[in-house]
């Protein structure tokens, strides 16, 4: 698959790309486009050209499987739960399900019965993604290479277009809730007043609060991203070592991920849970109140 360690690298970081690339364009291997063609790109040079409107295969691949899993585990699951003695996989679930329900109690201040459901999907399917990393690396691209694929990665939450596609989704429902609650004046009169209750300082208040808004999408994308990306550079670079030295230093640091993995999506999953209790609090009523 690569020649030497940097191409290595390089290949095991690059996504399988879907995009257009323009009539004329000469690819890799010295061949020309004849017309504006969709196709999968054959090198990182080829994806970066296909531009905005290219689609990681892999990521939307490997998220909608884990997001099947955990719908038809849950699913079977709630199909066959008794009142009697729980089996191993149904206490699982209930475990799952009581500890997402204590952490909303805890830090969701508003009423609305889809919070509880969104935090526990949040959680399994970050979850399910992240442990996607126990795999060792060379395992699914070297089956992807026999089938011909020029790249392949299996963790959607090392691609910032995965985290990023979760936090938007965030914040869609930030930004609906917070109209929702507190009707588009009232957000407007949070947005314009907080946290100088001054009408001469409604410039430096939109300021800092349109920055807030927009930064907490970017910091849930870039923290889970930037934690899971950076172990996945480091699991490639012990690869890279010889044999007898990879089990020396590739267990603990797997074993290490058994506390990352699930606490990144608890991260995640409770900065969604504060970011909705806050679109749900309407200060302008209780002030009034």
């Amino acid at each position: 698959m690569a020649s030497t360690p940097a191409e290595y690298i390089q290949h095991h970081l690059q996504n399988l790309t879907y995009g257009k690339l323009p009539a004329g364009y000469v690819r890799g291997d010295g061949s020309v486009v004849d017309q504006a063609t969709w196709t999968i790109a054959q090198t990182g040079a080829e994806a970066r050209d296909m531009g905005f409107m290219a689609v990681h295969l892999d990521t939307l691949g490997w998220s909608l499987l884990m997001g099947a899993i955990f719908i038809l585990l849950f699913r079977s699951v709630a199909k066959v739960a008794t009142d009697g003695v729980p089996g191993k996989l149904q206490n699982f679930v209930e475990i799952c399900v009581e500890f997402i329900e204590g952490v909303v109690k805890d830090t969701f201040h508003g009423r609305n019965p889809l919070i509880a459901p969104l935090a526990l999907t949040i959680f399994v399917w970050v979850f399910l993604m992240n442990s996607l990393k126990w795999i060792p690396v060379d395992y699914i691209p070297g089956i992807a290479h026999l089938l011909g694929l020029p790249a392949f990665k299996i963790v959607p939450t090392t691609d910032p277009n995965g985290t990023f596609g979760l936090s938007l989704g965030v914040f869609i429902l930030i930004l609906f809730y917070s109209f929702k609650v507190k009707g588009v004046g009232g957000f407007t009169k949070e947005l314009a007043f907080t946290p100088f209750n001054h009408w001469s300082l409604v410039p430096f208040n939109l300021f800092l609060e349109i920055l807030g808004l927009l930064t907490k999408p970017l910091s849930l994308a870039l923290r889970l991203f930037g934690n899971m990306y950076a172990g996945e550079v480091v699991f490639i670079l012990i690869a890279l070592l010889p044999f007898y030295v990879q089990w020396t230093l590739n267990v603990p640091w797997a074993i290490f991920h058994i506390l990352v993995i699930p606490l990144q999506a608890f991260i995640f999953m409770v900065l969604t849970v504060v970011y909705l209790s806050s679109a749900h609090e309407d200060h302008g009523a209780e002030q009034a109140h």
